[in-house]
């Protein structure tokens, strides 16, 4: 209780807030999600898990995972993906590391569960095939992992658009549409005879409009599960990610989606988006939106422009800005799986960088065999594969002919 002679210096609540988020609660922001499907063919399956741990048992270093995935041809690929993906992710990331270190690790492993679960699912000899988009939530990390064309987008609280997945359509994507013909696919639209031709641009045979899916054994391996990969820090303030597949974005635009939003808890976000995408369009096609939302604390952080702030004030009123860490997009394996990254003196020396099986000294395959760099290389200087993996490392790189029976037309 105060008295006439004591003298108090009125602190801002924006002040006391970020002071709050400075402490062992940044570590642990609060993350809440929703999302929404109207459904045509059956073929969109999601996965949420927000009480995943680093280090099992502890309770406190826990992460968020959400994935989406949008099947064709039928739903195996995507349920197999959505059962398996994730623990394959994992099982790349060395044991023992603390938490800068696991996050740095996260792109690289991102790219062999990638790769593994396609790998795995094609020898199970199905010819569906799925999208992908995998995000995982560390503190104020977010890392995406995406093939195919569902997307997930970023409004952070101080205001844009950050794009954290990539568009693997061939219909736009120049650079995909020369590395699958260089591999040895065909590309080009449906023709109807006469001359007369119809529809996206799509690889033949199959007919895939996508470069890039985990499944679709029947179009060619050139078709590939190495996935874009991105990883940004948010801001103490917080943000918003959206998370759909085409079904969303084939109507509406990413600003019109986070117009959905405005005002609206996540769970009726994403069944705002959805419903404001089948509107313009009909349901053409399964249709899903998953939103996130984490701290959601920008009215607070907004500096209000008063000359009477203290300086105190001043230096907490606008939040720090969304940090890029890592961005890359490289179908080659040489160069994703390469020792460039900062934990490479951790990884075992004579283990698959793709499956995780032991090779034994001289029987693991260089990533970098057959590249310019092949002829600098040491006996030990690895990433090493496995020769199940090597083979499908040439295979994706158009080295060999891929295995390709019975084609048929995927959408």
């Amino acid at each position: 209780m105060s008295t006439k002679g004591d003298h108090h210096h009125t602190v801002p609540l924006s002040v006391l807030l970020k002071r709050e988020s400075a402490n062992e609660k940044i570590d642990s922001p609060e993350l809440v999600h929703g999302q929404f499907n109207q459904s045509k063919k059956g073929e969109d399956f999601t996965f949420v898990k927000t009480d995943c741990q680093r280090v099992m048992g502890d309770g406190v270093s826990t992460f968020s995972v959400f994935g989406l995935f949008d099947g064709h041809n039928a739903p195996a690929a995507a349920i197999y993906t959505k059962e398996n993906l994730l623990n394959n992710v994992l099982a790349a990331i060395p044991p023992d590391l603390n938490r800068d270190e696991w996050v740095a690790a996260l792109p690289r492993a991102m790219v062999a569960g990638f790769v593994k679960t396609d790998k795995d699912f094609q020898e199970r000899a199905r010819k569906s095939g799925t999208t992908v988009t995998f995000v995982i939530v560390e503190g104020w990390v977010v890392s995406v992992a995406s093939v195919g064309d569902s997307r997930c987008i970023l409004e952070p609280a101080e205001g844009g658009v950050y794009y954290l997945s990539a568009d693997h359509r061939l219909e736009i994507n120049e650079e995909e549409r020369d590395r699958v013909t260089a591999s040895g696919g065909e590309v080009g639209r449906l023709n109807t005879g006469g001359g007369t031709e119809i529809g996206p641009l799509r690889c033949w045979p199959g007919g895939l409009c996508l470069s890039r899916s985990i499944g679709d054994l029947d179009v060619g391996e050139y078709i590939v599960p190495v996935p874009y990969v991105k990883q940004v820090k948010l801001s103490s303030a917080g943000g918003r990610l959206i998370i759909s597949s085409d079904g969303v974005w084939d109507a509406i635009s990413a600003e019109e989606a986070l117009d959905c939003c405005r005002g609206l808890p996540p769970e009726p976000s994403a069944e705002h988006i959805v419903k404001e995408a089948v509107g313009k369009k009909g349901i053409r096609d399964d249709t899903t939106c998953t939103v996130q939302g984490k701290g959601m604390l920008k009215s607070m952080f907004k500096r209000k422009g008063s000359d009477s702030s203290s300086n105190i004030e001043k230096e907490y009123a606008e939040p720090d800005l969304v940090e890029e860490l890592f961005e890359e997009g490289s179908a080659m394996l040489s160069e994703r799986l390469d020792t460039k990254y900062p934990l490479c003196n951790m990884f075992k020396l004579f283990m698959c960088a793709v499956c995780q099986v032991e090779v034994k000294p001289g029987e693991g395959v260089s990533i970098h065999a057959g590249t310019a760099n092949c002829r600098k290389l040491r006996p030990w200087d690895g990433p090493f594969l496995c020769a199940s993996c090597q083979e499908k490392k040439d295979a994706m790189e158009g080295k060999r002919e891929a295995n390709i029976s019975n084609h048929s037309g995927n959408v």
